[in-house]
């Protein structure tokens, strides 16, 4: 006769979904314990009758309406009665891995290109509808586990996630070298379709993440249009950064000038003298190395000029201007003197030629040296 079970519960690992207890005879006093996370159903003549949550339960008729019908009462309660039970786990089974089995055809919706991808990930299950799960998938199998599921699931997985995956990349317009960045709202996408599809068998599809995107690296094609795609961002970039470069450049060459002028502006205050002192002294200078005096005030350049430039300054080019005139004014009465007036005549012909004097201003000089020497 076989052995009539006293206590019925089920300790097994956490890989495990459903499990069918050993025992079929049970007697009406037989314990049942049920752990949380789990949910038991009694079987009799293959029909599934009740459903226990968590607790502990003694097998008696009323505890067992659906069973009590079956029970034999005509030798009282200590007669066993031949039943199956299965115990299904309801804990989140996690980091069970997927992949694709072949590579994804479609368009990529950026660049418009044909492209082939593979994803692979992992996702996390719960048996959610114990019935459900049960009548559909195990059947009178004694066991069903994380690898026996998937295997259920595998070619149920292949052809939903790669049209899936297809759908998510046109719909959300995610281009295919940006697509790392945005795993997370990928795999969500993903996620929300699959939902109702596992519903269907009773599990719960609590997580699902799409780790990797396999691409088809060293493809002609795809080279190309990678390189189109960050060649834009570094002439961005470089262009950015040498804009950069050009005004750091333009800030350091003012900052030199403000620099220079406040050290000249430094110079002068110590020396005595004001900026318009400065250039006229410049302006004088250049005017005493004339030797004309007739071409000053032809110039439209005449003593005046110097009206601005005081103190000793104004003194030095004074005593140079004296100095022009004196020259200027000197009789020709040597042969010395006269090669010095050709080479003045000289000068104020080329002058003339070169367009720096016009017609009447050169016969106005030569005239005026003319009238030094007579």
């Amino acid at each position: 006769m076989a052995q009539i079970a006293e206590i019925i519960k089920y300790e097994g690992d956490n890989s495990t979904f459903i499990w069918k207890h050993p025992c079929e005879d049970f007697n009406s006093l037989t314990q049942l314990i049920v752990h949380e996370s789990q949910e038991a159903i009694f079987f009799m003549n293959g029909q599934a009758l009740d459903l226990f949550g968590a607790g502990r339960y003694t097998l008696e008729t009323q505890n067992i309406p659906k069973i009590g019908k079956f029970l034999n009462r005509t030798t009282g309660d200590e007669t066993p009665f031949h039943a199956e039970v299965y115990f299904i786990n309801k804990t989140e089974q996690m980091s069970i891995k997927w992949g694709t089995d072949s590579k994804v055809q479609y368009i990529e919706p950026t660049y418009g290109f044909p492209l082939s991808i593979g994803a692979s990930g992992e996702m996390s299950l719960r048996a959610e509808d114990s019935r459900k799960l049960l009548l559909k998938l195990v059947g009178t199998e004694n066991f069903l586990g994380q690898q026996k599921l998937v295997g259920f699931f595998r070619s149920f997985l292949m052809a939903r996630v790669k049209t899936y995956i297809a759908q998510v990349m046109k719909a959300n317009a995610i281009n295919i070298f940006e697509i790392d960045e945005n795993l997370t709202m990928f795999s969500d996408s993903i996620k929300n379709l699959l939902v109702n599809d596992f519903s269907d068998y009773g599990i719960s599809l609590e997580q699902f993440f799409v780790t990797n995107i396999v691409k088809p690296d060293g493809d002609r094609q795809y080279e190309k249009f990678k390189e189109l795609h960050f060649r834009q961002y570094a002439d961005i970039a470089e262009a950015k950064l040498r804009q950069q470069t050009d005004l750091i450049y333009a800030q350091t060459e003012a900052q030199k000038v403000v620099i220079d002028s406040q050290a000249q502006a430094t110079k002068r205050a110590q020396e005595g003298y004001t900026y318009q002192q400065e250039r006229g002294f410049d302006v004088a200078t250049e005017v005493a190395r004339n030797e004309a005096v007739g071409q000053f005030t032809n110039m439209g350049v005449g003593f005046g000029t110097m009206a601005g430039v005081g103190g000793a300054v104004g003194g030095m080019v004074g005593g140079m201007m004296n100095d022009a005139v004196t020259n200027a004014q000197t009789p020709v009465s040597q042969p010395n003197d006269m090669e010095v007036f050709k080479a003045k005549i000289e000068k104020l012909t080329m002058m003339k030629e070169a367009g720096l004097l016009t017609e009447e201003e050169f016969n106005n000089m030569k005239t005026q040296l003319l009238s030094s020497i007579l």
